[in-house]
């Protein structure tokens, strides 16, 4: 556990904290973007790109869908792009299960606001690195977390092991969190983990903070179990392969 140090307190409004770090030697085994593909590597967070209320009305669309399933453990996810939605122990696709009655759930304008978060974290996410945002491209999987601190049922609600986006997913260049519920607020625990040699970096969530990293192992990380309330949060995850971008969800 060594040394933990707060990057970001709850309690901060920070208009933008940013380290770099080295680069790992991940994205050397994937094909390369030049002026996209990481050269400078860190991590970063803001409280200045959305606000607490978007972050509000965004939780509520997550509320929403995710009242229609659930995980019996303690981690459920929904997917507005590929349509997973926990259900049990299992994943249905949230579109094809409910099918027309999705128009009651979900409206044209939270799709809408969901598009123009994603837009203005993208442009942070490019404006910090010091690449274009244009050749950035919003790669899967981009989800809503729910985590509550009921016992774990299968291997997908244990999400607090250390991992790497670059490895676990491939795809991943930057990864971004944008966290729509508050620490000690709404839940105890659930703090975000940067684990470095020697020591920790956390990041306290905060309804509307945006954190963003690079996605490779400079970035090992994870998310301390929740000991009580409900946290929730949005990964929206981008790529410098074209091949591997998806669209921004439609109704």
């Amino acid at each position: 556990d060594g040394v933990t140090e707060v990057l970001a307190h709850h309690s901060e409004n920070l208009r933008v904290k940013f380290v770099e770090i080295p680069c790992s030697e991940d994205y050397d085994s994937h094909k390369r973007f030049e002026g996209c593909t990481p050269r400078k590597c860190g991590r970063g967070v803001t409280d200045a790109v959305i606000t607490r209320e978007e972050a509000e009305r965004i939780r509520r669309v997550a509320e929403r869908g995710l009242s229609l399933g659930g995980s019996d453990g303690g981690a459920s996810i929904l997917d507005l792009h590929s349509g997973a939605l926990s259900l049990g122990k299992h994943f249905v696709n949230l579109y094809r299960y409910f099918g027309d009655k999705i128009h009651d759930i979900f409206t044209e304008e939270d799709f809408a606001l969901y598009r123009d978060v994603r837009q203005r974290i993208q442009q942070r996410i490019a404006q910090m690195f010091g690449i274009s945002s244009a050749s950035l491209y919003l790669t899967k999987p981009t989800f809503f977390s729910r985590i509550n601190n009921t016992e774990a049922k299968t291997t997908h609600d244990e999400y607090w092991h250390p991992h790497v986006d670059k490895v676990t997913y491939g795809s991943f260049d930057y990864t971004s969190l944008l966290y729509l519920s508050d620490y000690t607020e709404d839940f105890g625990g659930g703090r975000f983990v940067f684990m470095d040699a020697g020591s920790n970096k956390t990041v306290e969530p905060r309804a509307g903070r945006v954190s963003f990293f690079t996605s490779g192992s400079e970035n090992l990380h994870r998310v301390e179990k929740v000991h009580w309330g409900t946290r929730y949060a949005i990964t929206i995850s981008f790529t410098c392969n074209p091949d591997h971008s998806i669209g921004d969800p439609v109704l």
